[in-house]
This record gives structure tokens, sequence and C-alpha cells, in this order.
């Protein structure tokens, strides 16, 4: 049996390869051979610098660019031309590795390579399973491509959005955007806490819209204890270390970088304020921590944060003066907490990283099966 397995990602946001890593993890721990590629990358730097940097600046600079070029993108006509320049750009390279690595199962964290897998799977009659992640709540059209086997998405909704684009519904299912383990496991100690405890992210990038919503919760006239994640953002950390100091000596306020110690902090928490990235998002489904959503990238975290607040996972608001009054309904209102809770637990009921590992064992299996049947 062929137990290599291959996962393609890029570097769009840290969230594809985080899934990528957790991916590889797991399946390495059940004896596969895993190789994890960034095909940008062997394809050329200069290519891989334009996407991952054109994203960052996009994104976090010109997101209403960046929103109506996600948008015109999703669109049936545009997505077959972007599509086919993609192909075009990749497809040489992407066809190599796969020769090269010779998989027994592709997986794919990143809506660019599902099209460009599937072309590859489609001409050369690849008889290779092809698994699509779908890292976001409502799909892009790039996630979709005739050579995948399967689907798998976070959500009942993002699974009716996959169906609705012509998807066989026996080929996706609901297991949840693939995260470490440690996220599915509890850290719960017996430690009581004296405050309402506020854990403030966004994102591996670290938005500076943190700083707006830090301003507005410290004014809260309320016991509470505020947590900052600023990710790789040093500059952000730095600034809000200068200016909110008194805070943290008086540990109203902790300032943190880049941490592995997520899993505790939102199990130790009673709120999350961040972007809605599909990682941050499946983090906080599993560790039911209620979600207020001040910011988010246009595109598919917008998408994102209207499944969850449709779903009464999460609230959305449109201005950040409203953040306080939003916290202070949820402090003073401990049942509707508790449903956002039980709401959270609803869409990540199927969520199972033993399910993503037994569907890649069947595929594998299946494949082989009719790879001797072929041969025999």
């Amino acid at each position: 049996m062929n137990n290599r397995i291959l996962i393609v990602s890029a570097s769009t946001g840290q969230g594809h390869n985080q899934v990528a890593y957790a991916l590889n993890q797991e399946l390495s721990l059940k004896g596969y051979k895993v190789n994890t590629i960034e095909p940008l990358k062997e394809v050329s730097k200069s290519l891989d610098t334009l996407v991952s940097d054109g994203y960052k600046i996009l994104a976090t600079l010109m997101p209403k660019m960046f929103g109506g070029l996600y948008k015109v993108s999703n669109k049936q006509e545009i997505n077959k031309s972007v599509a086919k320049l993609t192909i075009k750009a990749l497809e040489e390279k992407v066809g190599a590795i796969i020769d090269r690595e010779n998989p027994g199962l592709i997986i794919s964290t990143h809506p660019l390579l599902v099209k460009v897998v599937g072309h590859i799977k489609n001409k050369k009659k690849l008889n290779v399973p092809f698994v699509s992640i779908v890292t976001d709540y409502l799909p892009h059209s790039f996630y979709i491509s005739e050579g995948v086997d399967a689907y798998i998405v976070g959500s009942v909704y993002t699974k009716a959005c996959v169906i609705d684009k012509g998807i066989d519904p026996e080929k996706v299912y609901v297991y949840g955007i693939p995260i470490k383990r440690i996220f599915h496991e509890s850290h719960c100690d017996s430690v009581h806490k004296k405050s309402f405890t506020i854990l403030i992210m966004g994102g591996s990038m670290g938005l500076s819209s943190i700083k707006k919503a830090l301003k507005y919760v410290l004014r809260l006239n309320r016991p509470i204890k505020v947590v900052v994640v600023c990710g790789n953002n040093k500059q952000l950390r730095k600034a809000i270390e200068n200016k909110y100091e008194s805070a943290i000596h008086s540990k109203t306020l902790e300032v943190l970088g880049f941490t592995d110690q997520i899993p505790i902090l939102m199990e130790h928490s009673d709120v999350i304020i961040t972007k809605p990235g599909g990682l941050t998002v499946t983090e906080s489904l599993a560790k039911k921590i209620p979600m207020i959503i001040p910011y988010y990238i246009p595109g598919q975290e917008k998408e994102n944060a209207e499944v969850l607040e449709n779903a009464g996972a999460a609230v959305v608001i449109d201005k950040i003066k409203e953040l306080n009054e939003v916290i202070i309904e949820l402090m003073e209102n401990p049942i509707k907490l508790y449903q956002m809770k039980k709401n959270m637990a609803y869409i990540a009921e199927n969520h199972s990283l033993d399910s993503v590992l037994e569907l890649c064992d069947n595929l594998i299996c299946n494949y082989n099966k009719m790879e001797g049947v072929h041969h025999g």
C-alpha cells in the first residue's frame, strides 16, 4: 500500500499552513510518510512573494479592494478565467511535484491549489484520491473541482453551499477544519476566576484594529481582566505596552506576542474579541468561547462572520463604539452567554480529527483496492 501523503498549501495568512501542519502531525503519528509543500515557493519566488505579500498588503492596508477582488473572483465567468490563468502558471511544476512525491493521497488546504491539482488529476488520469479542505465557512468557488474525492468542511451550512455548487452530498464531510488536537482537549483547572475575562486577538498578523477594541474595553467600569494577543506584530505589542503601562501593572491587562498558549487562554476566558478567520473560528468553536466580532477582512472573513451570527455563535458589531454595550449585556446575561456556547457546540457537533484521519485511511484503501482490480 502506498502510504505517502502529499499536502499542498500556500502562505496567504497563516491559517492554511497551520491546517497543513496539524494534518501533517496527525497523519505522521499514524505511520504515513507525509510531506507538506508550498508549490508557489517551488514555482517561483517572485510569484510566491506576489501572492503572499499581495494578500498581506491588500487584506490589511486595502481591505475594500481585497473584498472586491474576492467577490469578483467568486463569480462563475471570472472564476473560470482566473482558474485558467492559475492552472497555466502552476500546472507543470505541481505536476512534477506529484510525480516526484508519488503520493497515495493528496490534500489541499488552499483554494488556489484545488483547481490546479483537480485539473492535473483529470488530465493525467491520476488514480490518486484528492481531498479539499475548505478553510472558510462559506466556500469560494476555487475550493470546488471535478477531481476532488472528498471535501472536509466546518458546518452543515458550508456543506449545503458546496452541494449547491453541484457536488455530490456523499463527498462532503462536516468534520471541521483540522486544527491542533490540543484544542479538542480540556485544560481546565479548579482556579476560580475573580473577574470576567476578555481575550482579544487579531490573527497571526495582529491587526491594528486591536488597539481600537482595547481602548474601548479598558473604559469599562467593571471588574474585568483583558488578555491581548498581538501575534507576530511586535510593533503593535510595543505600542500597547507603552500606552497601557498602568493597566498592565494593575494586572487588568496582559499583553502577549506570538504564543502557543491559545487553547488555555480560550478555556480561561469568558468571551473572545477577534477577527473571524477560518482557523480562529474553528478553535473558538472547539473551546466554546462566545465570539464578538468588531473587525474582519472583507471577503471570506465577512462571510464567516455572517454564518456565525446567523447561527447565534457570535455577535457582529458594525461600529466599535457598540463594543462595551455588547460586553455588558453578556456579563449581565449569563443565559445569553450559555445559549451562545450551546449554539457553538451544535455547529461543532461532528468536528473530529479522528474522523478526518479515518476518511484519509478509507480513501487510500479504496483506491488501492481499485488499483488491484485494474491490474488484476
